[in-house]
């Protein structure tokens, strides 16, 4: 659809929960993009030889032609308006109001929640590693999050906003990482959670990561 020339830049094991949001942004877009993957692990994001980003040197970078964008977010903004509806999918509501809400959950999902980020790390989600009971801290964040999710998904719907947008991927890769666990959410969430993860952009990421090979 799109003639430009596009690239992912990505970690080396796909478990990158950005990079998972910005892969799902570009497949529910129909862009074609050829997807790199650079070794954080073995620091190459910090090489002098990688031709990433300068100014952050962090993944997910996606280049469009001549332009270099990292942050999760801004790129999924980006997205929407350089490959803007109705021509593409949408990435966020329609609606201005609801529009803002799937930011804002976005950018605290990404600001907060640190010790579930830590205590329930990706390899969670997608590598099926197991991992000991919350921390108190860890148990705070958790009725945080499910609360907040408890009051979005008030409505009974299975989207955040009546339609999917991109802020339901990032929900669902949250919760997941207590779901995948065993830890306790209540069932309709945890049936949220499973709908957006059985999306088909949702599943090709999650194909990469068990495809990815063991870093040495």
């Amino acid at each position: 659809m799109s003639q430009t020339e596009i690239t992912l830049w990505g970690d080396e094991n796909a478990f990158s929960p950005y990079v998972l949001s910005v892969y799902v942004a570009l497949m529910e877009k129909g862009l074609s993009f050829t997807l790199k993957r650079v070794s954080l692990a073995n620091e190459e994001h910090l090489s002098p030889q990688w031709r990433g980003y300068s100014a952050t040197r962090r993944v997910p970078l996606l280049e469009v032609d001549s332009f270099a964008l990292s942050e999760s977010s801004a790129i999924a903004e980006y997205l929407e308006e350089r490959f803007a509806p109705p021509v593409f999918t949408r990435l966020y509501p329609h609606e201005l109001e609801k529009r803002a809400r799937a930011r804002q959950v976005q950018a605290w999902l990404r600001s907060d929640l640190m010790a579930i980020r830590s205590e329930r790390p990706t390899e969670v989600v997608f590598a099926g590693e197991k991992r000991p009971a919350l921390s108190d801290a860890g148990q705070r964040d958790a009725q945080k999050l499910l609360a907040l999710a408890q009051e979005l998904l008030a409505h009974g719907q299975p989207n955040l906003f009546g339609e999917w947008c991109i802020a339901d991927t990032d929900l669902a890769l949250m919760l997941n990482r207590l779901v995948f666990n065993g830890d306790d959410v209540p069932q309709h969430l945890a049936d949220y959670a499973d709908f957006q993860w059985q999306r088909a952009s949702v599943q090709r990421y999650a194909a990469l990561s068990a495809k990815a090979e063991p870093q040495p």
